[in-house]
C-alpha cells in the first residue's frame, strides 16, 4: 500500500507542474474570453441637404405686416378659421384702432407732392389713393364701437371723439367734387355720435354727457365742421332735455345756469348762429 503510494507521488513530476502553471489564462480552456462593449460613434451624414424651416423657426422670422397677410390669406382660403379668429381675438382697444388710423393718416401726407398747393388737382390725384384708403378704414372701424357692439357708452364717445379729430384734419380741396369724402365722413360721424347719444338717453345717461362735458365737446366738433354735425348735436339737446326732466334738481341748476350750453342754445333758438364754416389748410 504504502509502495504504491510512493509510486504514485514518484509520478507527480516538478516539470510538469511548472509547465501547468506557465499556461496563460487566456489559453485555458476553463476560462472565456470577454470582450468589453464600447459605445458605437454616431454616423454622420457628411451630405448637407436643404429643407424649409419648421413653423415655430419661419414665424420667428415673420414681421407684423407679413404674419397679418399670411393669417388674412388663409382665413380667406378657410371661411370657418376666419370666424374662429374673429370669436378668439380679443376685443381692439380704441388706443389701437386709432393708432391704425393715424398709421393711414401719415401715409396720406407723406403721398402729398412737395410744395406746390396743397389743395390743387394735381395733389388730389397724387393722394386719391391714399386719402381713400384712410376713410375706408373710418367706415369699417365706426361701426364696431357702436352699440349694440359696444356697450360702454364712454368707450364709443372716446373713440368718436378721436376719430372727429381725424376727419377735421382731412384735406380740403379747391374743386368742390373732391370734397365729397370729407363731407361724407362728417355725415357718418355725425349719424355715430346721434346713435350713441339716443341709446345712452334710453337708458338715463343724458344726464351723465352732460356733466362728462360731452355737450361741449360735440359743440366744438360741430363748429369745427362748419355745422355738418348738426344731426348729432340735436340728438344730445333731445337727450340732456329727456335728461333733465328725469334728472335730479341739482342737475337741472347746473344746466339752465349755463347760456353757452347746447341744451339752453336749442331751447333758446340761438344755437349755430355764429358757427364758422371751416376751410382752412390741410
Amino acid at each position: 500500500m504504502s509502495a504504491r503510494k510512493r509510486k504514485a507521488d514518484d509520478d507527480l513530476d516538478p516539470r510538469s507542474l511548472d509547465e501547468d502553471m506557465s499556461v496563460s489564462p487566456l489559453t485555458s480552456p476553463a476560462i472565456s474570453s470577454r470582450h468589453i462593449a464600447r459605445p458605437s460613434k454616431k454616423i454622420r451624414n457628411n451630405e448637407v441637404i436643404g429643407r424649409p424651416l419648421e413653423l415655430p423657426r419661419l414665424l420667428e422670422t415673420l414681421d407684423a405686416d407679413s404674419l397679418r397677410n399670411v393669417l388674412q390669406t388663409i382665413c380667406e382660403r378657410h371661411p370657418e378659421i376666419g370666424q374662429e379668429v374673429v370669436t378668439s381675438a380679443p376685443r381692439p382697444s380704441v388706443g389701437s384702432t386709432i393708432g391704425v388710423l393715424e398709421q393711414y393718416q401719415e401715409r396720406l401726407r407723406q403721398a402729398f407732392p412737395f410744395g406746390g398747393n396743397t389743395g390743387s388737382d394735381y395733389a388730389y390725384n397724387r393722394v386719391r389713393v391714399q386719402l381713400t384708403q384712410l376713410i375706408d378704414a373710418i367706415s369699417d372701424f365706426v361701426p364696431h364701437y357702436l352699440p349694440p357692439n359696444e356697450t360702454q357708452v364712454t368707450t364709443s364717445l372716446d373713440f368718436l371723439d378721436s376719430v372727429t379729430n381725424i376727419i377735421h384734419q382731412l384735406p380740403d380741396w379747391e374743386s368742390s367734387s373732391h370734397n365729397h369724402h370729407k363731407d361724407n365722413a362728417y355725415d357718418e360721424i355725425s349719424r355715430a355720435w346721434a346713435r350713441v347719444i339716443t341709446e345712452a338717453s334710453k337708458r338715463g345717461g343724458g344726464i351723465q354727457l352732460h356733466n362728462g362735458g360731452w355737450d361741449q365737446k360735440l359743440q366744438k366738433h360741430n363748429a369745427m365742421s362748419g355745422g355738418q354735425m348738426q344731426a348729432a348735436v340735436n340728438a344730445l339737446g333731445s337727450s340732456l332735455y329727456c335728461g333733465g326732466a328725469n334728472g335730479s334738481s341739482n342737475s337741472n341748476m347746473n344746466s339752465s345756469n349755463d347760456p353757452n350750453s347746447i341744451r339752453n342754445q336749442l331751447f333758446s333758438g340761438t344755437y349755430g348762429t355764429n358757427l364758422p364754416v371751416r376751410v382752412g389748410p390741410w
